[in-house]
């Protein structure tokens, strides 16, 4: 039995839910917008009194994972669309910061030129500091996907610790070298 499959997941004060004819899909409707979900076909979904009701249609290996994985997934967006996601990023560096230009981030990382970076739709970019990014958005994936991108171009390097990183990431710094 999955332990996070069986429990109920509540529908949050502010969010709509609705399943389509065959019960494979959920759509949620919050104030950040609007995410849907798909289900597999080894698990379907039940809508009752402010609560959806994931359950698998067997009792196969196969229908227990997409179990907990499904239940998941739906808080995820019922969250999304009501609170939202974020990310946040620190640069270190020295001469390393960034700034928003329209939607644009523009960062100052190293190189000869400046890196502009585009934000896909949904997602909101902030730099409250020269030296932090904020990564807002109501979809968990693409918040991820987007900070993850931002830090690819420059990962933290384990001598000085110089490049984007994740606020809460902890770096392994290494030694230099000995005479």
């Amino acid at each position: 039995m999955s332990r996070i499959g069986k429990k109920p997941i509540p529908i949050p004060e502010g969010v709509t839910a609705s399943l389509d004819v065959d019960g494979q899909r959920i759509t949620a409707k919050g104030p950040l917008g609007e995410l849907s979900f798909s289900v597999k076909d080894q698990v379907f979904l039940k809508l009752h009194d402010r609560y959806v009701h994931v359950n698998p249609v067997n009792n196969s290996k196969r229908a227990r994972s997409f179990w907990g994985l499904s239940r998941t997934m739906i808080l995820n967006i019922f969250i999304g669309v009501k609170d939202g996601y974020e990310k946040n990023l620190e640069i270190s560096g020295v001469g390393y910061r960034c700034a928003i230009h329209g939607k644009n981030l523009k960062l100052s990382i190293g190189f000869s030129h400046e890196v502009i970076y585009k934000p896909p739709q949904g997602i909101t970019l902030r730099c409250p500091k020269p030296t932090e990014i904020v990564v807002l958005g109501h979809d968990k994936q693409v918040v991820g996907q987007v900070a993850a991108e931002i830090r690819e171009y420059r990962v933290p390097e384990p001598y000085k610790g110089k490049g984007i990183k994740y606020v809460n990431e902890i770096l392994f710094r290494k030694e230099g070298k000995k005479k």
